[in-house]
């Protein structure tokens, strides 16, 4: 964390805000690397003053952020803040919207329980009650579930290695975004942070699953860790989510795939229905989102589930199997995904994670 003595350069937020990003979504510059890192240097060292540190926010999200500026945003994040703790696993990192969801069941916890048994890794990651939602995430399903989250980077890592699914807690593995919620809450509107936030990587994982409303979007986080100095991961998928969680949207859902060296985004289309989820958001729908999706969870890892939900259960596990190679196509995934289920493997995890 940056220290309140330390001296910065020649780009306080405020001449950012005159003379590059501030004259309005149409006109504004965007700004190069070292003017973002330093910009965002300043903003974690808490510099600068609340009434430009919102302007700058608003700026950055009416003029829409480049990759080389997310990138910037996010090396200064890792290098500054994020406290990394890499289990002996190389598992997956799923980077799911950490201001939740409102309506529909969240199928990530389940999802990485039953990959994670049948032999694929996988770390999730969120805080608590986070700007702007401030709705049901990771955390909340686990909570209900009776499985530890306030956990340290290390006894983050160490539940990897033990079960093959770990969570880790943002105060705990990124204390300097955490430090700026009460600003963050007080914007009103999502900024860059709750992007970037997403890309933080505490288990540097070379592989990372995100999700996205708009292609466009994707193309933006893949090319993002492309710029970005401290991300090395070999494999971004991202996917259409729904609420813009890491849970795969029902009908017709674009996915876009990078790899390290590759100069351009592949993207292509998938209908679920083909894979077993021939039903609509709307089936989906919970009342309460963190005790529903965690009594969901229960069941469709005991096997006593064999519906709509037990099918969402089952793609997005196997989604993280094909995102890590592990299976050759989403439709292996998708038998070992119910096979897992089927042998009591997954519960077993669960069991283990409650245990943790």
């Amino acid at each position: 964390m940056a220290q309140a003595t330390r001296e910065y350069g020649e780009w306080p937020l405020k001449r950012l805000m005159t003379e590059v990003v501030g004259s309005g979504h149409k006109s504004a510059e965007d700004m190069d690397r070292g003017q973002a890192r330093e910009a965002f240097q300043r903003i974690l060292g808490g510099e600068p003053d609340p009434t430009t540190l919102g302007a700058f926010w608003l700026a950055n999200r009416w003029k829409r952020n480049n990759p080389e500026e997310l990138a910037a945003y996010t090396d200064v994040m890792r290098e500054e803040s994020v406290v990394t703790a890499e289990p002996d696993a190389d598992p997956v990192d799923c980077g799911a919207n950490y201001d939740g969801k409102g309506r529909s069941a969240i199928f990530g916890v389940a999802a990485g329980i039953v990959a994670a048994a049948a032999g694929t890794p996988v770390v999730a990651h969120s805080g608590d009650r986070v700007p702007t939602q401030k709705q049901d995430a990771y955390k909340h399903v686990l909570d209900e579930l009776g499985v530890r989250t306030e956990l340290s980077p290390e006894e983050s890592a160490d539940m990897v290695d033990e079960t093959g699914f770990g969570f880790y807690y943002q105060p705990a593995f990124n204390p300097g975004i955490d430090e700026l919620f009460d600003r963050r809450d007080r914007m009103g509107v999502r900024t860059f942070v709750n992007t970037v936030e997403t890309f933080a990587n505490p288990a540097n994982a070379e592989v990372h699953l995100g999700s996205f409303y708009h292609l466009a979007f994707a193309k933006k986080t893949c090319n993002t860790f492309a710029a970005s100095e401290e991300l090395d991961v070999e494999k971004v998928v991202m996917f259409q989510g729904m609420e813009g969680y890491d849970d795969i949207r029902p009908g017709y859902t674009k996915v876009a795939e990078w790899h390290e060296g590759d100069d351009a985004v592949d993207d292509y289309e998938i209908e679920t229905a083909e894979y077993g989820m021939d039903f609509e958001e709307d089936d989906l729908g919970v009342d309460d989102v963190a005790a529903d999706s965690a009594a969901i969870t229960e069941a469709v890892i005991a096997g006593e589930r064999d519906d709509q939900f037990a099918d969402a259960v089952a793609l997005n596990a196997a989604f993280r199997m094909y995102a890590r190679d592990d299976v050759d196509s989403l439709d292996d995934g998708l038998e070992l995904a119910r096979e897992t289920i089927a042998s009591g493997d997954a519960a077993a995890v669960l069991a283990e994670l409650r245990e943790f």
